[in-house]
């Protein structure tokens, strides 16, 4: 009986150790981004490459932008305090009301939100699209799904006051709108309104929709996935949490998220408006998933933002 007790011990001790190093490996892809430039021409789907991705995680490559139709834009170059060069594109308009800054989501880029731009360029606002670092042209490798990159988003916003604007409106998706509540709640940024499309509640919670779309058990590989991911990178990455960082916000705020989202839970996105104590409004779309509102549901979108923008 003693020796079946030690066996399954050791074997428990084993397998916990492997799975550690699995989700360690996981952790590490997940939050490192390679150049572009590297990213193999065909990928391989071997029986031996499959394996690999799966104990040690798929490399994932930054994504080149494609320019945007409106091709009357400025490229903008600004430095975080270790020297990451963020690239930004601003796309000025006559008589503007205001300038919205815009943030992608996780491994992403900014002309992913071209569309977006677009719209509120015809709305008659400036825009700033800015890479989130290690996404884009953007520099670095290393993306800590909105921890550090609150910084990119001060950047941008203390780029475009310091042009004089009073009106500004930020605008993020996904990890981009995570990074907005905590930069809010950060740096105490005081925007005109703030558009948040698919935010997620906690780091956690997004840990545990990324491994769903892997096709594998969230428990308990997100709580691993989530502890090596900060380790890694030098936060404690269970203290991200958007759904506490828009206590906050101070100014009106649009809450917008697609009902057939298999990323983010209506559970996250009704606690975040809950805990949205100024003044708010929630949009839910009936035909989107973790996607692009304004590309996917473009009349819509267009009507809701206009009408929050108007108030």
């Amino acid at each position: 009986m003693k020796k079946i007790i030690r066996y399954t011990i050791r074997t428990a001790m084993v397998l916990f150790i492997l799975l550690n190093i699995i989700t360690a490996f996981h952790a590490y892809k997940f939050t490192h981004f390679y150049e572009a430039a590297e990213a193999p021409v065909v990928e391989k789907s071997s029986l031996f490459s499959t394996i690999g991705n799966i104990v040690f995680g798929a490399k994932a490559y930054k994504k080149n932008n494609t320019v945007p139709a409106d091709s009357t834009y400025e490229t903008i170059y600004l430095a975080t305090k270790d020297g990451i060069q963020i690239e930004c594109w601003y796309r000025p308009v006559a008589e503007a009301k205001g300038t919205v800054i815009l943030f992608h989501g996780h491994g992403s880029k900014k002309s992913s939100v071209n569309d977006e731009a677009a719209g509120f360029n015809k709305m008659g606002y400036n825009t700033l699209q800015a890479d989130f670092r290690a996404h884009g042209g953007s520099g670095g490798n290393t993306c800590t799904i909105g921890w550090y990159e609150v910084e990119d988003v001060k950047l941008a916003y203390d780029w475009v006051k310091a042009k004089g604007e009073s009106d500004v409106v930020l605008w993020g998706i996904s990890m981009g709108a995570a990074t907005i509540t905590k930069a809010i709640d950060d740096y105490k940024l005081r925007p005109k309104k703030i558009i948040l499309e698919m935010p997620f509640a906690t780091l956690l919670e997004a840990a545990e929709g990324r491994i769903k779309m892997m096709g594998l058990p969230p428990e308990p590989l997100a709580v691993m996935v989530t502890f090596w991911g900060g380790i890694e990178n030098g936060f404690w990455a269970f203290n991200m949490k958007p759904a506490q960082f828009v206590r906050s916000i101070k100014c009106p705020v649009l809450l917008q998220w697609g009902e057939n989202d298999n990323r983010v839970k209506k559970d996250e996105t009704t606690r975040i408006f809950t805990n949205i104590t100024a003044p708010k409004k929630l949009v839910l779309y009936a035909n989107s998933g973790h996607e692009s509102l304004c590309s996917n549901e473009t009349d819509k979108w267009m009507n809701e933002t206009r009408r929050f923008l108007l108030k």
